[in-house]
């Protein structure tokens, strides 16, 4: 029974990879950047994407920060196979890392990071609290964590049953200021987007 157990496990973690990396080639990318719009004069050299996906997001890091280095890491080795094809030639410049890990409990060595995205990633996070104190282990004094959903917690349409992948659990704004709060942020600020669900969540160690 454990072998089935673990076996439907990965099938379902497979199969959310897959709706989430589709979701990113059909027009999440838009998101993304419209977060990435809203960090400012940012300096970051390394920086830490919490969820891959397809890898749709570096490209835009990358050209943002043309001095930087992105590290992703994925539950799923799906998405982290994805995220490698799709940026060939930013793993060939040195520039970009994609490997297997867990937020809950991350290999990197504390304050290592100036910053760490989370776009469209956090719904499938246990608990919000534990892993973003996880993240602020890992980001240096002073940097960044930027969150970037495509529903406000709030929105009818983003909580259907068939808008949501396996496991997911959509999150207001406030209950995400306030656990990166209790995890030992200093400053946080949400922008919400004009017209559509979309929130940028901004957080300062």
């Amino acid at each position: 029974m454990g072998f089935l157990k673990n076996l439907l496990a990965k099938k379902s973690e497979d199969n959310n990879s897959k709706a989430m990396s589709g979701a990113m080639i059909t027009g999440n990318a838009k998101m993304a950047t419209w977060g990435i719009g809203h960090l400012g004069n940012l300096y970051p050299s390394e920086i830490i994407e919490l969820g891959c996906g397809a890898g749709r997001n570096v490209p835009e890091l990358l050209k943002t920060y043309p001095s930087s280095r992105v590290t992703a890491v994925d539950q799923s080795e799906v998405s982290v196979e994805k995220a490698k094809e799709y940026n060939k030639r930013a793993i060939e410049s040195g520039r970009y890392i994609a490997r297997w890990g867990d937020v809950s409990s991350l290999d990197e060595s504390s304050e290592q990071y100036d910053l760490a995205t989370a776009f469209e990633t956090i719904s499938f996070w246990p608990s919000l609290n534990s892993r973003f104190a996880e993240v602020a282990r890992v980001l240096k004094k002073g940097g960044t964590f930027m969150i970037v959903n495509g529903s406000d917690g709030t929105d009818p349409e983003g909580g259907r049953p068939e808008k949501l992948a396996d496991g997911a659990q959509l999150h207001t704004a406030e209950e995400i200021e306030d656990a990166l709060v209790s995890a030992g942020f200093s400053s946080v600020r949400t922008t919400r987007h004009d017209s559509k669900p979309w929130i940028t969540v901004i957080a300062k160690k």
